[in-house]
């Protein structure tokens, strides 16, 4: 996409038999995008060069929201509670396998094997002996040359969605939704996008008001942390006396049965009244 005139605003798309149409004049772009060159920074840093108001995370932050051991680390800097893991390369198993391999056992069983910038549990696999770990960090490299391991928690699932405050003001931070898994190991690509059985959405998620403040708390200051722009889906394991953030999405799902807008319009603000406020805050 080009844009015909910097005054209109006016962008034209071509289509995958040549042809090129118009979208008219444009005043703001959402980007519903997920996965590399989608929420990484690469559109939005593009929707800058074009001075084109767009819907979230800019650039800095869409970046460190893609990659899961940035954020991790940023958070933890932070005082946000994470859960432990180890971040290895490709490389660094060829020139010292031992090495990592000892730093991975530490964690204890199971574990998560994730690609540090890849989306919706894609390369994501659970490993619950040590003979399934190469195979899991195949999986994982297959879709990045950086890797993370962590440490299982058991707990709930527990999401929220923050957006970004109004004139200066602190970030809002909705009600809670659970995901609750009961026939799969855990919330995979399947299941988030296919409708794969074995998985509940419940929101509002069955909190005491103490732990619902303690959520919200700690998701208004992750949030913050990684730059504090848009909005954000942030991703709990509450453990029953301790929330862990597990990611800070920076573009979650819109999808009907996704939790953003479910915890939203849970939280009294509905779907056409969310779209409005997301566009108003890239305006």
């Amino acid at each position: 996409m080009w844009p015909e005139s910097t005054v209109e605003r006016e962008l034209s798309v071509r289509r995958p038999d040549g042809t090129v149409e118009s979208l008219g004049d444009i005043d703001v772009v959402f980007p519903i995008l997920h996965g590399r060159f989608g929420e990484d920074g690469t559109v939005q840093g593009f929707l800058e060069l074009l001075d084109l108001p767009y819907v979230g995370a800019g650039l800095l932050m869409s970046a460190i929201g893609m990659d899961k051991h940035t954020t991790k680390s940023i958070l933890q800097a932070a005082g946000v509670p994470v859960v432990p893991w180890v971040t290895v390369t490709r490389a660094g198993l060829e020139r010292d396998g031992d090495l990592w391999r000892r730093r991975i056992r530490g964690l204890g069983l199971p574990v998560f094997v994730k690609p540090a910038r890849a989306g919706s549990s894609v390369g994501v696999s659970k490993v619950s002996d040590w003979d399934e770990l190469d195979a899991a960090l195949e999986t994982a490299f297959a879709e990045d040359s950086s890797v993370l391991v962590e440490q299982a928690v058991t707990g709930r699932e527990i999401e929220c969605g923050v957006l970004q405050g109004r004139d200066g003001g602190d970030p809002r931070v909705s009600v809670a939704g659970e995901i609750v898994v009961s026939g799969r190991d855990f919330y995979d690509f399947e299941a988030k996008y296919l409708g794969a059985p074995g998985i509940d959405l419940v929101c509002p998620a069955e909190l005491h008001d103490g732990e619902l403040r303690e959520m919200q708390r700690i998701a208004a200051r992750a949030f913050e942390a990684v730059g504090g722009q848009g909005l954000s889906r942030v991703d709990f394991f509450y453990t029953g006396t301790e929330f862990f953030v597990n990611e800070v999405n920076t573009m979650p799902g819109f999808t009907p049965i996704s939790m953003f807008p479910t915890c939203w319009i849970e939280s009294g603000l509905s779907y056409p009244e969310l779209i409005t406020e997301l566009i108003e805050l890239a305006r």
